[in-house]
């Protein structure tokens, strides 16, 4: 009995140890190709300076641009935690998406604190709204800015516009504040499918520092 319980032991530590290699590996040509495609993206405007694993599923790259653009950039990549199968079933249930946060200071830093979260809501689904038998009448407004400032000052208004275009739409978060790091965004990856899309966040991103930038002039 003893023996079976050891051999158990051990196999179940294998079958561990070769998911966790095997899925560290997927996770590290994931974040590599993604990294690839920032690399690419913004070629002609910066270069890869540094990167670093902080984990399994999370890799760090350092960047610098040229002057105007950005300072002292970062891009952080949330990978799902697939070489651990808990954690991994765990986001999978919680519906986490994989992510890639850039920080950067601005040439000039913001003089306010704006934190900008994206939601969507549908009440019902797709296939029961078009339904022909339900006499439904059909709005499609634009979108909705819901916010806690008693004071809506000039030099907000660049930045929300910014994303509020369709340029702007697979943004999950945007942060400015006077301190370092002066702005930090996050998208999903699925946003970036491709070196064009991740050009096009990239575009977005210095348009949401312009827009900060200019309130300083």
């Amino acid at each position: 009995m003893l023996r079976i319980a050891i051999e158990a032991v051990v196999t179940a530590t294998v079958i561990v140890a070769i998911w966790y290699l095997l899925f560290s590996r997927y996770n590290r040509r994931r974040g590599t190709v993604v990294l690839h495609w920032v690399e690419s993206a913004c070629a002609t405007r910066g270069r890869l300076v540094e990167t670093k694993w902080l984990s399994a599923s999370r890799l760090q790259a350092h960047f610098s641009f040229a002057t105007h653009w950005f300072e002292n950039a970062r891009i952080t990549i949330k990978l799902l935690p697939r070489p651990v199968p808990i954690q991994w079933v765990l986001c999978l249930w919680r519906r986490q998406k994989e992510t890639l946060t850039f920080e950067a200071d601005l040439d000039y830093s913001p003089n306010f604190h704006l934190e900008i979260s994206r939601h969507r809501w549908l009440t019902q689904r797709p296939k029961e709204i078009s339904n022909p038998d339900r006499n439904w009448t059909i709005s499609r407004p634009g979108p909705v800015v819901l916010t806690t400032r008693t004071e809506w000052t000039h030099e907000l208004t660049p930045v929300v516009n910014t994303l509020m275009t369709s340029r702007g739409h697979s943004l999950i978060t945007v942060r400015f504040r006077p301190d370092s790091p002066n702005l930090a965004a996050t998208v999903p990856l699925e946003a970036l499918a491709d070196e064009e899309a991740t050009a096009a966040f990239l575009t977005v991103l210095k348009d949401l520092a312009s827009g900060a930038s200019a309130s300083r002039h």
